[in-house]
């Protein structure tokens, strides 16, 4: 398999070469990525889209003018909206030939969620007519199917080995379909998939391990999950390392989380919160008898990680520590309002629930051991929690909040975002709900924005931006498929477990 497709990545490097114009390139990098093969072309596709950047472009095909719209804009190239005028008329409508094109309106609707602040004018003039197209007689196309997957979730916020093994069970029905590139998308998968399996059954012996020592038999077992989350961060095999520091770090996490929300005492969330700010195994005095297990193995685990780095990269863990101190922090604050029965005020508790959705201490640890993107550079950005870093940190919390807020919290969760945001307004549930999804809406700008405003970090910023994808996914439709994870259960067989047809 490995040197069959190693034939295929030659034939389609040659792809690039006969290309004749901007239009081919362009279709030609939308399908790598479509299929999830565009990892093993990354300088190719940085030539071919620097290039289309450059070139004259005076295309009439709303599909392709968002296309580049949106390639262009989500590897940092500058892009105006203005591109699109030419497919309205006077009144600033879209003209009805345009409307009626599903392709091209499939295509701007995707393009549409790269719009950065300040832009709204595409935001108001595609939902409707999407619904409609769907509705109307594309019955089960392939077509059809991704309009209904990119009305759930846009294609620019889906995680790339979800819409990889959707895709390639599309692509051999398209008219330019290319025999090679597709034998190597299923090749690719299935040889990525293998390694994963051995990833993942070599971390779930990790972690059942670890669960057995710590014995917090109160908190959530998800190592699987914890392995898949870390996973749509960084599916690449040169990203094996930071794949697995990552994951083990999530296990972690959800262990201090789960005690804060389900178990601890106030008394006991303080001696907690005490010892991992010294960060020292002597302070494992301090801690209650059930604690002092788990501890002791967020110690050795973090000296582990610190072990496997190189010399030139153990500096990456100071980081990886404040940030889970600042984490630890957060979750004492929220349980110190939930003792006091004290609801903040809304921005009050964006200050600190920002920080204890966990997102900007993951992100800090996404950098150790990334290879090209583990910069000191990344990783002061990411510890900041500012812009991209921020944003995916606050949508997060909301989506956490807005499942919670649908299905009940925890025994000691404090008040949610929804619930500060309407004592302190005085709305309805549904109102502050609806305020809160347009939050989420802002936050995606931001991220598109850091694009063109960090462009020495566009590379760390997509990462992030993965993040970001994988909290839709698990909390697509206000609901919570890492808590109740049965809802997830069957996307993470197809991934892990079973292989894709070659023929």
């Amino acid at each position: 398999m490995r040197d069959r497709a190693d034939q295929l990545k030659e034939e389609v490097t040659l792809l690039f070469e006969t290309c004749k114009d901007v239009e081919e390139k362009l279709k030609l990098v939308d399908v790598l990525q479509h299929l999830g093969i565009d990892h093993h072309f990354e300088r190719r596709i940085v030539v071919a889209l620097s290039d289309i950047h450059g070139a004259e472009f005076n295309s009439s095909s709303l599909r392709d003018v968002a296309l580049r719209f949106r390639l262009l804009r989500q590897h940092g190239l500058w892009v105006s909206l203005d591109e699109f005028n030419k497919f309205k008329g006077l009144d600033g409508r879209f003209n009805a030939e345009v409307i009626d094109d599903p392709m091209g309106m499939l295509s701007l609707y995707n393009a549409a969620h790269l719009l950065i602040h300040g832009e709204v004018e595409l935001e108001d003039a595609i939902l409707h007519q999407l619904e409609t197209i769907v509705a109307r007689n594309l019955k089960s196309s392939p077509l059809s199917q991704q309009v209904t997957r990119a009305l759930r979730i846009p294609l620019p916020r889906t995680l790339k080995r979800i819409e990889a093994l959707n895709y390639i069970a599309e692509y051999n029905q398209e008219l330019a379909c290319n025999p090679s590139v597709l034998e190597l998308a299923r090749l690719d998968f299935n040889l990525l998939q293998l390694l994963h399996l051995r990833e993942l059954q070599e971390f779930s012996r990790w972690g059942n391990n670890l669960y057995g020592a710590v014995e917090l038999t109160y908190s959530r077992d998800r190592i699987v999950e914890c392995y898949f989350w870390s996973y749509t961060i960084y599916y690449e095999q040169k990203y094996a390392q930071a794949r697995i520091i990552l994951a083990k770090i999530f296990v972690l996490a959800t262990l201090l989380d789960d005690t804060y929300d389900m178990h601890a005492t106030l008394e006991e969330g303080q001696k907690l919160d005490e010892a991992i700010q010294r960060w020292d195994e002597s302070a494992i005095s301090v801690l209650p008898e059930y604690l002092k297990n788990y501890y002791a193995k967020l110690m050795s685990t973090f000296k582990e990680i610190e072990d496997e780095l190189k010399s030139d990269e153990k500096y990456y863990i100071t980081y990886a520590v404040k940030a889970y101190q600042r984490l630890c922090k957060s979750y004492l604050q929220e349980a110190v309002w939930f003792h006091q029965n004290y609801i903040p005020s809304f921005q009050e508790h964006l200050d600190v629930s920002i920080i204890s959705s966990g997102s900007s201490m993951l992100s800090v640890v996404s950098f150790d051991s990334a290879g090209d993107l583990a910069t000191k550079e990344a990783l002061e950005w990411a510890f900041g929690c500012t812009d991209a870093v921020k944003a995916c940190g606050e949508i997060g919390r909301f989506q956490d909040d807005l499942a919670a807020f649908k299905h009940g919290k925890g025994k000691l969760d404090m008040a949610t975002s929804v619930e500060s945001y309407m004592k302190e307004h005085n709305v309805t549930g549904e109102e502050a709900t609806a305020v809160i999804s347009n939050l989420v809406e802002d936050a995606w700008k931001t991220i598109n924005q850091a694009r063109f405003e960090r462009s020495s970090l566009v590379p760390a910023v997509n990462r992030v931006a993965n993040l970001a994808m994988s909290i839709m996914f698990f909390y697509q439709g206000s609901e919570d498929a890492y808590t109740f994870n049965k809802l997830s259960m069957n996307i993470i067989k197809q991934l892990f477990v079973k292989p894709i047809p070659i023929i």
